[in-house]
């Protein structure tokens, strides 16, 4: 039994450890099965919609266009299916056999009604099928599936945006709209670039910074949240968080990680899950998300075009002294050291730009060094058979 919550994030480790793309590949024709489609992939609505952003991010890191072609009319019948069954606002509630998961949370939430973190995973589901339609070269459902991620983005934030708390709220039930803030929508509503720089800023004070919000205390969810906080530029908080959580699960013995940790469970407590004394995962997928950030966001490594035919790389040290990795791409691995004084890139092949901040003038063995406004400047990086190194004040 695979699930595709726990998938999804597995793909997005992987394109950051082993870049094993058919190991993606086998595990999304695995969830998405046999037509006709009569119910949700693993019966929960959210993790329908992490199955079709999965292809998104898939076609971002491979460039794997060939794959969406041949599988495109799987990916129509189970939108068909998801189409179906809106309400007459264009909004997804659940029907009977239906589970509206979102996280293990330790606080109440409501599954009920139109929920806001499901319709804005909707939308990107609804995105992700303009691109592949475009792919697929099918038009007339491309502009179907642009008109209708449109309208379902203004409806989100006309019905769940909250200008008095400055956040997303969570549900909307029976003609009464939620006072209740949980943290999913406006993680999610950052890491897809949904809000404008006011409202982006209001959620990071008054969710992702806030002490008084509700607390994330699955790795699941703090998967996103921390990514949420590097997008925002805040790496500090995110590497005092690693050390902090996954440190925690360290000190306490752990040899993988879990689950779920709590720093204010004790002893045995730390076992217990699902109403069992010993029904925790001690060795969970998702659990593994600092692979991911350290590659994406401290490393800085990631696609700017389908399968790395342009790439980024914006390092950030954090109050680290130094760093060192690889990260793999379809083209080749993109080595990455930095410490206080200098920079080193090789790249194997593929092009793309270096990104980074001096206190002083920096200097490069290779290229030119452009300054972009004050301390802040860009390298480009198109060679596979030099090592670029810079010397700065980082």
């Amino acid at each position: 039994w695979i699930w595709s919550g726990d998938a999804y994030q597995s793909y997005l480790m992987n394109y950051y450890l082993f870049f094993d793309s058919p190991s993606v590949t086998r595990t999304m024709l695995n969830l998405r099965g046999k037509d006709p489609v009569t119910s949700h992939i693993n019966t929960i609505m959210d993790y329908t919609f992490y199955w079709f952003i999965s292809i998104y991010d898939y076609l971002q890191y491979t460039g794997d266009t060939k794959f969406v072609e041949q599988f495109y009319p799987r990916m129509q019948s189970l939108m068909k299916f998801c189409l179906s069954r809106r309400n007459p606002e264009g909004m997804m509630e659940g029907w009977a056999g239906d589970w509206i998961f979102i996280d293990w949370a330790d606080f109440k939430m409501s599954k009920s009604g139109e929920v806001s973190f499901e319709q804005l995973l909707f939308c990107r589901s609804l995105e992700t099928m303009a691109v592949c339609a475009r792919i697929a070269n099918d038009r007339e459902n491309e502009e179907k599936y642009t008109s209708l991620a449109a309208k379902l983005k203004e409806k989100l934030f006309s019905t769940f945006w909250s200008s008095n708390k400055g956040a997303f709220v969570h549900n909307h039930e029976k003609g009464k709209i939620s006072e209740q803030i949980t943290p999913y929508t406006n993680i999610f509503a950052v890491l897809f670039n949904y809000t404008d720089n006011e409202k982006t800023e209001s959620i990071r004070k008054n969710v992702l910074l806030n002490p008084d919000a509700l607390k994330i205390t699955t790795p699941y969810m703090r998967f996103y949240e921390l990514e949420a906080l590097c997008a925002l530029g805040d790496h500090d908080h995110v590497m005092k968080e690693i050390r902090n959580y996954w440190g925690g699960m360290l000190n306490l013995g752990a040899t993988s990680f879990w689950e779920k940790y709590n720093p204010n469970e004790s002893g045995t407590e730390h076992l217990a899950m699902y109403g069992r004394p010993y029904g925790k995962s001690l060795c969970h997928a998702w659990g593994a998300s600092p692979i991911y950030l350290l590659g994406k966001y401290f490393l800085g490594v990631k696609p700017e075009k389908e399968g790395y035919e342009e790439f980024s790389i914006h390092p950030v040290l954090s109050d680290l002294k130094q760093m060192e990795g690889s990260v793999p791409t379809p083209k080749g691995d993109i080595k990455v050291y930095m410490d206080r004084k200098q920079i080193k890139i090789k790249a194997t092949q593929g092009r793309g730009y270096l990104y980074f901040s001096s206190k002083s003038k920096p200097k490069t063995n290779y290229g030119i060094i452009i300054l972009m406004e004050k301390n802040n400047y860009k390298l480009l990086i198109d060679s596979n058979t030099k090592e670029y190194i810079i010397k700065g004040n980082f």
